[in-house]
């Protein structure tokens, strides 16, 4: 199978997107005196969860890391105060990372310049094709999985 170039070409300005709108974030946060992106992506997931914790088998999924990259980032996290971990009585080896008071507060401070981040640099340029969008980025989703 070759690759047809305008597949090449949508895969280029994928990436060239992605890697812009979350340095504009990323800026964003920062102005704002907030933690990385990446705080945020474990903080929600830990919010939506059942009881406010996931074991980091169950949270690397949901922040794209790799286990050791997530451990990594759980503990710069904890040491903020924002989540801690709570040993898994089931499972001696295996501990829970859940989110505190602090947690759920910083989660609500973000959220604000993150949302007016993703409206301005994703969701504005996409406009009316966001559904479309979405129902392409699902089906490459599901390819890959």
């Amino acid at each position: 199978m070759s690759l047809e170039p305008e597949a090449l070409d949508a895969w280029r300005v994928f990436l060239n997107a992605h890697a812009a709108v979350v340095e504009r974030i990323e800026r964003a946060l920062a102005e704002a005196e907030l933690p990385p992106l990446g705080w945020y992506d474990v903080l929600w997931a830990l919010y939506r969860a059942p009881e406010q914790k996931l074991r980091m088998h169950e949270l690397a999924p949901q922040v794209v890391l790799s286990r050791s990259g997530l451990v990594r980032l759980v503990d710069r996290v904890e040491a903020a105060g924002l989540v801690e971990r709570e040993r898994c009585l089931t499972d001696r080896r295996g501990a829970y990372a859940v989110l505190t008071q602090d947690g759920e507060a910083m989660l609500r401070r973000m959220w604000p310049v993150y949302e007016a981040a993703i409206a301005a640099f994703f969701a504005a340029p996409v406009g009316e094709g966001a559904q479309a969008l979405a129902d392409t980025l699902t089906r490459v989703q599901v390819a890959a999985r």
